[in-house]
């Protein structure tokens, strides 16, 4: 890190304060907010969602003014190439329009809103380079073609004739990296910019700012509520609190001796993987400031195969030609068979196109898979009618990834989860109310929000709600879907405690899918790691994270960042090769998956 006495920051924010004229009156964003940025330094803003971690960023690129906030007070000081140093707080929208995307870019959470839907990745991509690196459009075109392969998508030269919308989430936030590296800029502020990611495409990313902060000297501005990843990339670390800045130091002190009770119970709040070695059970998170959780007792009856998947095989259509004919098949499940346990969870891990969504989906039959067999509770579940699948959807329920869009925003919350009850009839009148309250309290909301609609709620209480209403008919299977990738540390360990809970005490079996593999060792009884729609290693929690068999398997883990600035990744520990396609021509041939058991229940796919 470069010397702060002798070295003139290439950011200084002084006394900034960001205020927002709204219907209730006036809301500060950002109250008194001081911290610097010298070349070649990446800056961790932490916090959790309201901290105005991301409102101090957007105002330092000035598109603060364009949410309807404004810079009120405080210096915004850049240092230019030109050696010129300006306050951007007060600087020419002229200029401005120069600076945003060629000296200052910018990385957002959410790549969907910042990808125009309307052009295709190439012209979105060669847009910057041709305004400020004036370049022709074939320089331009090769210069995208190159930035894509730096940030590791798969059929870079079919990617640039395509459009936001025919990527996957993982893809369009990969493109929305390319885009604000094209230009090498002197600071580069990445809003929560691994938040969608994979572990193996985190590491990549991660990685790959690092290189560039290193090779051209760019100050990094990281904004992120996940702390392994400020253990990964940070030098120094700023943790805010409801727009204040509560503490600051390098990344050593803040992690190895944090003297704010918000950072300390930030950092209490992160599963970290290697805690749960030599456990059996999942347990519940110890949150800092809370009640230590009850010792999870196992539930009665666990040897009992609730689900029993048999060589479950999903495909989708590619159309293409005149006449849009089927031309080729996605093979999204292949041969995929796995057994869950009455009141246990098996984790489906895996990287983005990797299956174990479509897997989730098939066995519920919210697509219908190709061929297979799906057992649960002695029902054949892919027999069934439209009106037997529709009683025995009961049995069954899902909790998604995005709790707002699986919510209906017209209809208030008690609503929502009184729904199924009335739709299967399970209660009348005012034991409807009733039985909506108790859920209500089972998940800890309190009962005055059972009036409120969606927007009213943060991302943690709207999934709260989904948790309610999947546990509104009883089920014996839940499959949550990324239940709690998109939420904060503090927030998801009490989703996750929630979950723990709720199984031991209503002996629900879970199919848990997600990418995050910390989370996947706290929750989880058995694990499945998925890689081109096959599990390719499966068996006990302990077997899986203890003995990992598979080079796919032992990729993954060797990516997971661990909170800890101490035991850093670096590049060379990094062996991955690009992910095969899934698309295969009709007519094609998939081998079926052949196994050795190398423990009792530990199974390995045979290469």
């Amino acid at each position: 890190m470069l010397d702060e006495q002798t070295e003139t920051p290439l950011v200084n924010i002084e006394n900034l304060r960001v205020e927002f004229d709204t219907n209730d009156g006036l809301v500060v964003g950002v109250k008194d907010v001081s911290f610097h940025i010298n070349s070649g330094e990446t800056v961790c803003v932490v916090g959790e969602s309201g901290s105005g971690k991301s409102i101090s960023s957007l105002s330092l690129m000035r598109l603060v003014e364009f949410g309807g906030g404004r810079i009120a007070n405080g210096t915004l000081s850049f240092q230019r190439a030109s050696g010129e140093t300006i306050d951007v707080s007060k600087t020419e929208n002229q200029l401005m329009r120069q600076i945003r995307g060629n000296e200052i870019a910018m990385i957002f959470q959410e790549p969907m809103s910042a990808l125009n839907p309307v052009f295709t990745i190439e012209r979105q991509l060669s847009e910057g380079l041709r305004v400020h690196k004036k370049m022709s459009k074939a320089e331009a075109r090769a210069q995208a073609l190159e930035l894509l392969k730096r940030v590791r998508i798969p059929e870079p030269e079919q990617r640039l004739k395509q459009y936001p919308h025919e990527l996957s989430g993982g893809m369009r936030q990969r493109v929305v990296i390319a885009m604000a590296l094209a230009c090498e800029p002197r600071l580069l502020i990445a809003d929560e910019p691994t938040t969608a990611l994979d572990v193996t495409i985190q590491a990549e990313i991660l990685a790959l700012i690092d290189r560039l902060k290193r090779e051209t000297g760019t100050a990094v501005l990281f904004i992120t509520h996940d702390m392994a990843v400020v253990a990964q990339v940070a030098d120094r670390v700023v943790v805010m609190f409801r727009g204040n800045k509560v503490e600051e130091g390098t990344v050593e002190e803040i992690f190895e001796n944090p003297q704010h009770d918000y950072t300390k119970s930030l950092l209490s709040a992160v599963p970290k993987l290697g805690e749960m070695t030599g456990t059996t059970v999942p347990e519940p998170l110890r949150i800092l400031g809370e009640a230590a959780p009850e010792k999870i007792v196992k539930p009665v009856g666990e040897d009992r195969v609730l689900l029993d998947v048999k060589n479950l095989t999903t495909r989708f259509p590619v159309k293409g030609g005149l006449l849009r004919r089927t031309v080729a098949n996605v093979h999204a499940v292949e041969d995929v068979s796995f057994q869950i346990k009455a009141g246990q969870t098996l984790s489906l891990v895996g990287e983005s196109g990797c299956g174990k969504s479509s897997c989730g989906r098939s066995i519920l039959r919210l697509v219908e898979p190709l061929s297979g067999q799906v057992s649960l509770d002695g029902v054949d579940i892919l027999a069934l009618s439209p009106s037997e699948l529709r009683a025995a959807r009961a049995d069954m329920q899902m909790i998604f990834q995005d709790p707002f869009s699986s919510l209906n925003p017209q209809m208030r919350l008690m609503e929502q989860v009184a729904e199924p009850i009335r739709n299967y009839k399970l209660a009348t009148g005012s034991e409807v109310e009733d039985r909506v309250a108790q859920l209500f309290d089972r998940v800890e909301l309190p009962r005055d929000f059972l009036l409120r609609y969606p927007h009213e709620m943060s991302g943690g209480q709207r999934q709260r709600v989904a948790i309610a209403r999947a546990l509104a008919l009883n089920p014996k299977l839940i499959v949550a879907d990324e239940a709690v990738s998109a939420l904060d540390v503090s927030i998801q360990a009490q989703v996750l405690n929630l979950l723990i809970e709720l199984q031991a005490e209503l002996g629900i079996s879970q199919l848990f899918i997600s990418h995050d593999m910390a989370v996947v060792e706290r929750v989880s009884h058995a694990v499945g790691v998925m890689y081109l729609g096959r599990i390719v290693e499966i068996g006990p929690r302990a077997a899986i994270f203890e003995d990992p068999r598979h080079s796919y398997t032992r990729a993954l883990m060797s990516a997971v960042p661990v909170a800890d600035p101490r035991r850093r990744k670096s590049e060379r520990d990094l062996n991955f090769k690009p992910i095969p396609s899934p698309v295969h021509p009709i007519g094609y041939d998939a081998a079926p998956s052949v196994y050795d058991e190398v423990s009792p229940g530990h199974f390995v796919l045979q290469n």
